[in-house]
């Protein structure tokens, strides 16, 4: 073998360590599990959810509406949990599923078209607190919640701006507070993509109000663009 046979094998071999290397299931799993657990040493209760599965869900239910976005548990509200060992058997019993964390506990969500969140990133700066995308069309900003004020009477429910089940019938901002869930980054979005962190979750959690006028603002522009343009291509 001559000295350029060598060096092709090496470079053959070495390419082959490395897909290797990226395509590791276990690698990837450790991933997970430091991403969830990181939330949870937060104060972040999370709990399983379903997972993409070919052209649909991981769960029992026909034609699921939304596949791989929602808890395995109806009883997720008592289950979402802070509790790392426990946390840590929901990663090793259910390997390949998704998370959730439960929203009004220990933050809240407002979750916007990726292109408002975009304009909004740009205008909070140094404000902004953890962002996540969650698949090709939504950015999740992460702030302090309203959902556990002193005064339950003042509860904000989450049913008041969107639930869960209904999330294609709000597709500007969506305000997930007291009785909502969204996934967690590295969750696989039905779109095949993971979600991840813009902005890590051990940045400082803002006040909800500021951010949701600057996400106002960039889904009225969003939306006024997208508006013209139908306009435009109409003449």
């Amino acid at each position: 073998m001559d000295r350029t046979d060598r060096i092709g094998k090496r470079a053959r071999v070495a390419g082959w360590l490395r897909r290797v290397q990226r395509e590791d299931p276990g690698a990837g799993r450790d991933r997970r599990a430091d991403l969830i657990l990181d939330v949870v040493r937060l104060g972040w209760p999370v709990c399983p959810a379903a997972h993409p599965l070919e052209y649909g869900c991981s769960c029992d239910r026909i034609g699921c509406p939304s596949p791989g976005m929602h808890p395995l548990s109806f009883a997720w509200q008592t289950q979402a949990t802070t509790d790392v060992v426990q946390v840590t058997r929901w990663l090793e019993r259910h390997p390949d599923a998704n998370f959730v964390t439960a929203t009004g506990v220990a933050h809240d969500v407002l979750d916007v078209p990726a292109e408002a969140g975009e304009l909004a990133l740009q205008a909070l700066g140094s404000e902004v607190g953890p962002v996540a995308a969650c698949g090709p069309d939504r950015h999740l900003f992460f702030t302090a919640t309203r959902g556990t004020p002193v005064d339950e009477d003042e509860w904000w429910p989450c049913e008041l701006d969107c639930h869960p089940e209904t999330l294609d019938e709000h597709p500007g901002l969506r305000w997930h507070c007291r009785g909502s869930y969204v996934l967690l980054p590295p969750s696989r979005h039905p779109s095949g993509e993971r979600m991840h962190w813009i902005r890590g979750p051990e940045t400082p959690l803002p006040d909800p109000l500021r951010v949701l006028d600057v996400l106002t603002d960039a889904c009225d522009t969003v939306g006024a663009s997208a508006v013209d343009s139908r306009w435009l291509m109409g003449m």
